[in-house]
């Protein structure tokens, strides 16, 4: 198996007749999916999504792909194909559409309803080609067919894209789901075509690869669902990803049954069931979804609320009921049910959201103890099933963290596919398929790219390290007036803490310190207010650590007079 080398160097011009692959997000990671496909010197990209943020990137709303490499190519794209309708794989568009709103984004129905709805509120009208499984379409200088795939959102497809280098197959997030709540099955009578065909290189989803055996049926949830409802004796409220069409179906079936009203809550949770609603994918039955403000004209055990917050994101709805800082008031007797898995990363958040509402009274319900959640990619049972199907001549493991990658190229290898054969990449490798062999040939500028605010690429992994400590180990202020002749001091020196758990008088112990490294470097000659600042900084430090073991952001400030 081929894999990333730290000593990569830049990419060489691309063979003539070459295909190149560069993903610029989604491998090494559960998010920011973006691949950039290149031949004959048109681009097509797969997917551009976000990733959402950890505990140790503070104050980041959204993290991006790197658009370095592409960015003096946009008038070279050709296309954006948009598999589905997932964050980690469409939220990215809008960012990519401000440096050229022009670029085609092609998807299905619902794909491409959702990515308007975002776009919209960026006040980008893109221009977009609709497609469904079975549709081919030459895009560019590239020739793409679409198959329907199973996930846990409708409407998701995989992608053939058909050049004079081969075929390429882009699963986008798949499982095999064999009783589907839409009877939308993964179509493998036509991957089986493509396989007969041939695929030259297979790009596949990796984020179960390590699970044992096939994914359980969707159906199987409604009826532990149905339990839930039917044994609860006060509200009700579920927590999903604001895109997960079928859980929300099955919420509203059970809600239907139990004689319950339904209420959404959050604007992206709104939205999305608005656009699902209007395009016949959910089903409501009259009367049955209400408006959150009528709430209290209704008895608890005749309520639904359906919010965003299964990965307890901090700002999300379930996350501020938790800590009672929502309009919702969490009660003795209510039953919250996490209707979701947890994305690797996020195990901390959740269960110290689930503790919360706990703390509260609540009956929490979650994947932990109840079979409330299936997750919506392939296990190691279906991959392997799927690979002999495609039998592809090389194999590209996408969508997963690095253990996820790995563990889907051995399944590939154990299919037959030579290990030479089976690239495991990461963000920024380049990968070149030439006379049919896929190889690593380089390295791109593929990094995060923060979004805080309307600040987008502004801040840094230095100003992240800057807020972590400020974060952990607070701050300690130094204000110290000299002479611009001779250094000495004139004024001060005044020095406060916030945060650090140093109380101002005890921080008198430190002035002595910074006139001994003041008066000394008075007496070397020393003045200049920058490495004054240093000094200071250093003696506060030093100070610091040995009296209490702690390391705050020293802030000096040296003011000539």
């Amino acid at each position: 198996m081929s894999h990333p080398h730290p000593e990569l160097g830049p990419p060489p011009k691309l063979p003539k007749g070459g295909l190149r692959v560069t993903p610029l997000g989604g491998l090494g990671e559960i998010g920011r999916n973006m691949t950039v496909f290149e031949y004959d010197g048109r681009l097509l990209i797969v997917d551009c999504g976000v990733l959402f943020p950890e505990e140790e990137q503070p104050g980041i709303d959204l993290i991006l792909p790197d658009f370095t490499t592409i960015r003096d190519r946009l008038d070279d794209i050709d296309g954006i194909v948009l598999t589905h309708g997932h964050e980690d794989h469409i939220g990215g568009v809008p960012y990519l559409l401000r440096l050229k709103a022009d670029i085609p984004l092609i998807g299905s129905k619902l794909t491409l309803a959702l990515i308007e709805a975002k776009l919209q509120e960026h006040r980008i009208r893109p221009y977009t080609l609709e497609v469904k499984e079975g549709d081919r379409e030459r895009i560019g200088g590239f020739d793409c067919e679409f198959v329907s795939v199973n996930h846990s959102i409708p409407d998701a497809l995989a992608v053939a894209i058909r050049t004079p280098a081969g075929m390429v197959v882009h699963t986008g997030d798949f499982k095999m789901d064999q009783l589907p709540l839409d009877g939308r099955l993964t179509d493998l009578r036509a991957f089986s075509r493509l396989g007969e065909e041939g695929i030259d290189l297979l790009l596949s989803d990796s984020t179960n690869a390590e699970v044992p055996g096939f994914v359980p049926p969707e159906r199987e949830i409604s009826n532990v669902l149905g339990q839930v409802f039917a044994t609860a004796r006060k509200r009700i409220i579920v927590a999903s990803f604001a895109s997960h069409v079928h859980r929300i179906q099955q919420i509203l079936d059970a809600a239907h049954e139990h004689g319950r009203r339904v209420a959404f809550v959050g604007r992206s949770m709104v939205r999305n069931m608005g656009i699902a609603r209007d395009l016949g994918y959910l089903r409501v039955p009259a009367g049955l979804v209400v408006d959150v403000k009528t709430l209290d004209d209704l008895r608890d055990e005749e309520v639904v609320l359906v919010c965003t917050g299964s990965q307890g994101e901090p700002m999300a709805a379930l996350s501020r009921m938790a800590n009672r800082d929502h309009q919702i008031r969490i009660v003795p007797g209510d039953t919250v049910i996490l209707a979701s898995s947890l994305i690797p990363g996020n195990e901390n958040a959740v269960y110290r959201v689930i503790n919360g509402l706990s703390r509260w009274g609540a009956n929490v319900v979650h994947k932990g103890n109840a079979k409330v959640h299936v997750s919506g990619h392939a296990s190691a049972g279906e991959l392997l099933y799927f690979y002999n199907i495609c039998q592809p001549r090389n194999l590209m493991p996408v969508h997963g963290e690095w253990r996820h990658l790995r563990a889907n190229a051995e399944l590939g290898a154990s299919t037959g596919i030579p290990k030479d054969r089976v690239v495991i990449a990461e963000d920024g490798v380049v990968v070149d398929m030439v006379d049919g062999i896929a190889k690593i040939v380089g390295k791109v500028q593929a990094g995060y790219v923060y979004v805080d605010g309307l600040s987008v690429g502004d801040v840094t992994e230095t100003h992240l390290k800057d807020r972590r400590i400020l974060g952990e180990e607070g701050i300690i202020s130094v204000f110290v007036v000299v002479d611009s002749t001779t250094g000495k001091i004139t004024g001060g020196p005044f020095i406060h803490a916030r945060g650090s758990g140093i109380e101002d008088a005890a921080l008198s112990a430190a002035v002595p310190k910074i006139e001994e490294a003041l008066a000394k470097s008075a007496s070397d000659g020393v003045a200049e207010p920058h490495q004054l600042q240093q000094l200071i900084r250093r003696a506060v430090g030093r100070w610091v650590s040995e009296s209490y073991r702690r390391r705050p952001m020293i802030l000096p400030v040296v003011v000539e007079v």
